[in-house]
């Protein structure tokens, strides 16, 4: 797939490639095709001239956009292991993961340089941080260089070899953990293009038409089929004017994107996907009734993008315990082992770093498979909630408590003595709706959980976490038993 956008994007550079958007939402030009394409050879002949080899790693710590697709072509065609450094994951986790996978050079925007440098109390309020990327090895820096950042990658005028590079590692990817036993997710050059081709397959964007979304997995496959990808919008705001002024034929943004922009009125047309955390029923419906044709859940880890997707309607019709996450994708094969769903296929990670080859990729979910053989998550294996002597699986239950009105609904559990737990849901309204209101729609759908019935409603906004924007549920538990404690001292 890498080798085909290489391919293409040499063939019309004249044509956008990457689109950016104004605050009236007007999409703007951020680099056309031959742009990109000269970007990779520039990012490239520096490499080469400065002698990385098949095989060396590169830390990367640029944000999403033209200059890192660009570091991610140059990487690939001069066969680089690429370690992507997450400003999200936190210092003291980079320094231990990167202990075992040391870069011979770690590229950086002049953003991530100031997280790590003069900017790092600003950052850290918005939950950002890097160590001083100096401590891993020499630092260049891609892009516009300001004052106090390390020097220019600059450009060799140095002929770059063609060669067909055997598979081998591509990119690690750093995922949430301990920094007492890190990992990192490794994939291969053929995972990393067997995911892409999935997507590609998936999404199946068409020339010229317009799609929305940042990851690498939307950027590569859109542009190999010759589609323009626009960034999102940061603003939710902008946002909603860009997909009115875009109409795209696709659009990708994670569920906290996705209620952010419902909030601020966005209509959506054509295909909408999600993924990276949770995406109930209730969501999806939302954004077919803001105008998406179709709306699409889709199962992704680290480990392994895409595995499954459902469509809003099927979702809907669903009517067991636990959240369904749709069929398996092509080429994606499933197992459960003492409830705890496995996957494999040929886009699951290779290994962890530091760690044996293993095809099958532990997803930490408890789940069954339907009678038509599709995925039903019930929750994740570690959120058990032990609740006078009873095993409580929370993702059996949450989906029941996405009534309209509800924006986000988490089971979690609290010390009640004696190794016992409370079963509390933290339940964030939507703007507009009010705390009576919910506590009668959401009357049935308690009742219905039976033993599983919370002990307790708390009306506060989840706490989310990583870059994915995900529900932390330790932080959750934290402020559900606080609140309880502040009512009980209250009587």
């Amino acid at each position: 797939m890498l080798d085909l956008l290489d391919h293409a994007l040499r063939s019309s550079p004249e044509k956008p490639a990457v689109l950016g958007a104004t605050r009236t939402g007007r999409p703007r030009v951020r680099a056309t095709r031959g742009e990109l394409a000269g970007l990779a050879d520039a990012y490239a002949s520096s490499l080469h001239a400065r002698g990385l080899r098949p095989g060396d790693t590169v830390g990367v710590a640029v944000r999403p956009g033209p200059r890192a697709l660009a570091v991610l072509l140059a990487l690939w065609r001069l066969g680089l292991r690429g370690a992507v450094l997450d400003p999200g994951a936190g210092p003291d986790v980079l320094r231990a993961r990167l202990a075992s996978a040391r870069p011979s050079l770690v590229l950086a925007d002049a953003a991530a340089q100031a997280v790590a440098g003069w900017a790092r109390p600003l950052a850290a309020r918005a939950r950002l941080a890097l160590p001083a990327l100096h401590e891993f090895g020499t630092v260049a820096t891609v892009g516009r260089r300001l004052p106090g950042c390390a020097p220019a990658l600059g450009r060799a005028e140095v002929r770059v070899p063609v060669r067909e590079h055997a598979d081998g590692d591509a990119v690690i990817v750093f995922t949430s953990g301990t920094t007492s036993r890190p990992r990192a997710v490794v994939h291969t050059r053929s995972g990393l293009a067997a995911g892409m081709g999935t997507v590609s397959a998936l999404i199946g964007a068409r020339p010229g038409e317009p799609v929305v979304g940042g990851t690498f997995f939307v950027l590569v496959p859109s542009l190999a089929l010759g589609a323009p990808v626009a960034l999102p919008a940061r603003s939710p705001k902008v946002l909603a004017r860009q997909l009115r002024r875009l109409s795209p034929q696709d659009t990708y943004l994670t569920p906290p994107q996705l209620r952010d922009a419902l909030r601020a009125g966005a209509r959506f047309t054509g295909r909408v996907w999600t993924g990276s955390a949770p995406a109930s029923a209730e969501l999806l419906g939302r954004v077919r009734d803001a105008g998406a044709a179709e709306a699409w859940g889709v199962y992704a880890l680290t480990e392994l993008f895409p595995a499954a997707a459902v469509e809003s309607r099927d979702k809907a019709a669903f009517e067991g315990a636990g959240d369904l996450v749709g069929a398996p994708l092509p080429g994606v094969e499933v197992r459960t082992e003492g409830g705890e769903l496995l996957l494999t296929g040929p886009a699951a990670r290779h290994r962890y770093l530091g760690e044996a080859h293993d095809p099958w990729v532990r997803t930490g979910d408890r789940a069954h498979l339907d009678a038509t053989g599709r995925i039903v998550l019930e929750g994740r294996c570690k959120d058990m909630v032990l609740r006078r002597a009873e095993n409580i699986y929370p993702g059996l239950y949450e989906p029941a408590l996405q009534v309209p009105g509800v924006e986000l609904a988490v089971l979690v559990g609290v010390p009640a003595g004696d190794g016992d737990e409370r079963l509390v849901a933290v339940v964030q309204p939507r703007s507009g709706h009010g705390e009576a209101q919910l506590r009668s729609a959401l009357a049935g759908p308690l009742h219905r959980m039976g033993s599983a019935r919370p002990d307790a409603v708390v009306f506060a906004d989840v706490p989310l976490s990583g870059r994915s924007r995900k529900p932390d549920r330790a932080a959750t538990a934290l402020l559900a038993a606080e609140r309880l404690d502040a009512k009980a001292a209250a009587r």
